[in-house]
C-alpha cells in the first residue's frame, strides 16, 4: 500500500476493524484477536519496516506510518468505500492510530487507542528501549512476569529476540527525535470528531497513565478506562476485559 508490501492477517466478519500493533509486534494465536474476530472483520497488518514487512527507505516518522495506512483502508477489499471502519491501536500503533484521525478527523466510525505513545508526559517519562535490553523493555509491559513466560517462554526463542531487535531498530528511525511523541500532536487532536475509548492498563511502566489522561482531554469524544492487573500489554494480560471494553464500545 502506497508503495510498500505489508505483512497483513484478516479473519472473522461484520464490521471492518483495522487494529495496529506494538512496536515489539505480537504474538500470533492470542485470544484477544480471536475474540474481535468473532464480531468483526479483523485487518492487521505489521507495520512497514517491522515484523517482516517492507521496509522503506524514505519512511521517517509515525505520521508516515499513518499515511500508509490511509492507503492500505482505500484499498483493501474489507475496507475499501466502507463507511463503518473502526481503528484500534495498542501501544505504539495507538500512537499510529490517533495520527490517523487527525488525518481524516471524522472518517472513522470508532476508535479506541490502548496505552499509545505519541503525548509528551508532563511529570513522568515514556520507557526509552536505548536504556534497556530488548527482553527487558517486553518485560517491563508486563505487571505480571509469569504472564511473559506464559506468552513468550521463560527464555524466549533465537527468532522472536533477532525480530525484536530489528523493530527496535526500525523504531529508533521514526520514533527517536523526539522519542515516542509528536510534538504538534495534541494540537492537532481538538479536531477528531470520532468517538473514542482510551484504555490504560493501571500498572504501565512503558507509556505513564498520564499520558492517557492528556489524550482524554485532547480528544472532544474520548473517554478513559482503566484496567487494573495490566501493563502496557493489555491485550496480552488482562484479553477478556479488553476484548469486552472493545465489543461494548464498537456495538453503541
Amino acid at each position: 500500500m502506497a508503495g510498500v508490501t505489508l505483512q497483513l492477517t484478516r479473519a472473522g466478519s461484520g464490521a471492518p476493524v483495522l487494529v495496529l500493533q506494538h512496536d515489539v509486534g505480537t504474538p500470533a494465536g492470542l485470544s484477544f484477536y480471536d475474540t474481535l474476530a468473532g464480531t468483526a472483520t479483523v485487518v492487521r497488518p505489521s507495520h512497514p519496516g517491522y515484523d517482516g514487512s517492507e521496509r522503506p527507505t524514505w519512511l521517517r516518522n509515525v505520521r508516515d506510518i499513518a499515511a500508509v495506512y490511509q492507503a492500505l483502508l482505500a484499498q483493501h477489499a474489507a475496507t475499501r468505500g466502507r463507511t463503518d471502519v473502526s481503528v484500534i491501536g495498542l501501544g505504539f500503533g495507538g500512537w499510529i492510530a490517533a495520527e490517523m484521525a487527525t488525518q481524516a478527523p471524522a472518517a472513522f466510525r470508532r476508535l479506541v487507542l490502548v496505552g499509545p505513545m505519541g503525548l509528551k508526559p508532563e511529570r513522568g517519562e515514556i520507557a526509552d528501549q536505548a536504556l534497556v535490553s530488548y527482553i527487558d523493555y517486553v518485560r517491563l509491559g508486563f505487571a505480571d512476569q509469569q504472564s511473559f513466560d506464559r506468552i513468550y517462554g521463560a527464555e524466549p526463542p533465537t527468532a522472536t529476540l533477532e525480530q525484536w531487535d530489528l523493530n527496535r531498530e526500525m523504531t529508533f528511525r521514526v520514533a527517536w527525535k523526539p522519542y515516542m511523541y509528536n510534538g504538534s500532536l495534541p494540537h492537532l487532536l481538538g479536531g477528531v470528531t470520532t468517538p473514542t475509548l482510551i484504555v490504560w492498563g493501571r500498572h504501565d511502566r512503558v507509556v505513564p497513565l498520564e499520558c492517557g489522561e492528556r489524550y482524554a482531554k485532547a480528544l472532544p469524544q474520548a473517554r478513559l478506562v482503566v484496567v487494573e492487573n495490566a501493563g502496557h500489554f493489555v491485550e496480552m494480560e488482562q484479553p477478556a476485559e479488553l476484548a469486552r471494553l472493545i465489543g461494548d464500545f464498537l456495538c453503541t
